[in-house]
């Protein structure tokens, strides 16, 4: 039986047809994939599905959907979740301030009665923390997440935050659908598996999944059948079992792409453009703790391990984001620590792994956004009018015509604001404006989370060509062992704060995992 039907779904946005009759069903215990590139229209669609606001604000949408085989038209997300839908977006929707129990109980509070409340009515019950602290640990224990429920949001790691997004899902008792939107973008290939484990016991409980993901992998692996959106329309629906991930890839971006990259082995010199000592970096759950880590001019340096050991904090700390200590030397010259402006300024540049917190501001223009560093640190794209000097914005439109059609940014023009871009339309915002400072030492932290696979392997390329090209060192953190191993010269696993080993890319998966737990290799490549 079909728990949920959406037919013939239309959408048009300021004259632009997003979404063009669009029909999807999901079964009651079914894991269907939901695939398409950036701007495909699967955002818009789960937008509908979920009630959101955006929707309504503009117009409304064509077609009909069925929950249940009722006629289902949520005005809120509040309307949706009381018919048992649930979703995890892309970007985050907790409250930092708040502790992970009050995130995933939020609007689902527990009371106890006390002497004033038997008097004057239940609203003046007390918030029941111990019982909401349980339930919290029964989500988070699903989920095989070890973390105490009564540490604050703030600071966490992007990978801990989505596990607590998807508790306060399961926490919920009502849950028929759950969809998930790229869930698995900011964890491990370790905590992504355990993932996709929780989910399968979800569906055999009999709640739907939605599951939204660019790892086609993960897509073949778990899910019953799949719908592929392309231009904001429906390519094909089909089992998962009679088609195979090259296929899914071609009927996404209607080319063919190459899914696994091969480069021969290059040799490196051992001339450093970054030495690091006894480095430490309070980075709450990723914290470093004495790293030393030497890094080869002209190399791709890849960073991987398992989350919460420190691998995000490396380039956080060298940006002096947070508060670290130690000494690094650039091109032989000691940098000065927790300073983000001296660091820009030795020809360095930061592509965080939170585009949306750091990377971005999200009310401004394309153009600006891929402009402002290099304005604010290398006053660039100015010109001088008498004493005054003015934003020459000329210049800045001419650049970012240029990046967005290098980059392949979708987007109106360079006038559009960033936040009404798809994440990976985002996140190649983010790509332009570290390459506009010119560095000669990039940091690239989850440079693909959210990315399709079309637009991943054209984020790749454009990193292997300016380091091929133009010798640009780059030291990228990924949870996904293979994106390191496609274009990294050498692969540093970190666990608890520090170096465990370097290994070739072609080194086994046996080799890497026993550094990914903790264990020393007898013969490990420096």
């Amino acid at each position: 039986m079909d728990l949920l039907q959406m037919k013939n779904i239309t959408k048009v946005f300021a004259e632009n047809r997003v979404l063009n009759q669009v029909s999807l069903s999901i079964k009651e215990g079914e894991i269907h994939g939901l695939v398409g590139e950036n701007g495909a229209g699967k955002s818009t669609l789960m937008n509908i599905l979920f009630g959101m606001p955006v929707i309504h604000s503009t117009g409304g949408f064509e077609g009909k959907m069925l929950f249940n085989d009722e006629p289902f038209l949520p005005k809120s997300p509040e309307e949706a979740m009381n018919l048992g839908i649930g979703m995890v977006h892309q970007e985050f929707m907790l409250i930092p301030g708040f502790s992970i129990t009050e995130n995933i109980k939020l609007n689902r509070e527990r009371t106890k009665p006390n002497f004033m409340s038997k008097i004057f009515g239940r609203r003046l019950e007390k918030l029941d923390n111990d019982a909401m602290a349980k339930d919290a640990r029964k989500s988070l224990d699903k989920l095989n997440m070890s973390i105490d429920e009564y540490l604050p949001v703030a600071g966490l790691p992007v990978g801990y935050m989505q596990f607590i997004e998807i508790a306060r899902e399961i926490d919920k008792n009502k849950l028929k659908l759950l969809i998930l939107d790229e869930p698995t973008a900011v964890l491990t290939e370790t905590e992504a598996a355990q993932f996709l484990d929780v989910i399968k016991k979800l569906s055999q409980m009999g709640i739907s999944i939605l599951f939204i993901s660019h790892r086609l992998d993960e897509i073949k692996k778990i899910t019953d059948s799949i719908t592929i959106l392309r231009d904001g329309e429906v390519v094909k629906t089909i089992s998962t079992d009679k088609i195979d991930i090259v296929d899914m890839a071609g009927l996404m971006v209607g080319r063919n792409i190459e899914i696994v990259k091969k480069e021969e082995k290059r040799t490196i010199e051992d001339e450093y453009i970054l030495e690091i000592k006894d480095f430490k970096v309070n980075m709450p759950g990723e914290r470093v703790k004495g790293l030393d880590l030497k890094v080869r001019r002209g190399e791709i340096l890849g960073l991987g391990g398992l989350a919460g050991q420190g691998k995000v904090g490396i380039s956080n700390g060298i940006m002096g984001l947070y508060e670290s200590s130690g000494t690094i030397a650039k091109d032989g010259k000691s940098l000065t620590l927790n300073s983000p402006r001296e660091v820009l300024h030795s020809s360095i540049a930061f592509l965080s792994e939170d585009r949306r917190g750091i990377g971005l501001l999200l009310d401004d223009s394309i153009e600006f956004n891929i402009a402002f560093s290099s304005l604010e640190i290398q006053n660039n794209f100015l010109m001088k009018i008498g004493p005054f000097n003015l934003i020459d914005e000329n210049k800045v439109r001419e650049h970012a015509l240029k990046m967005i059609k290098e980059l392949d940014i979708r987007c109106t023009g360079p006038k559009q604001n960033t936040r009404y871009l798809s994440g990976g339309n985002q996140q190649k915002v983010c790509i332009a404006r570290a390459l506009t400072l010119n560095p000669d030492l990039l940091l690239i932290s989850e440079p693909t989370r959210g990315i399709d696979i079309g637009a991943k392997k054209l984020v790749l390329d454009t990193l292997v060509k300016l380091n091929r090209e133009f010798n640009m060192t780059i030291i990228i953190t990924s949870s996904e062992l293979g994106e390191l191993r496609q274009v990294s010269d050498r692969i540093a696993i970190i666990y608890n704060g520090k170096v465990g080993g370097i290994l070739p890319p072609d080194a086994s998966d046996e080799q890497f995992g026993l550094l990914m737990a903790g264990e020393s290799l007898d013969k490990v490549v420096n």
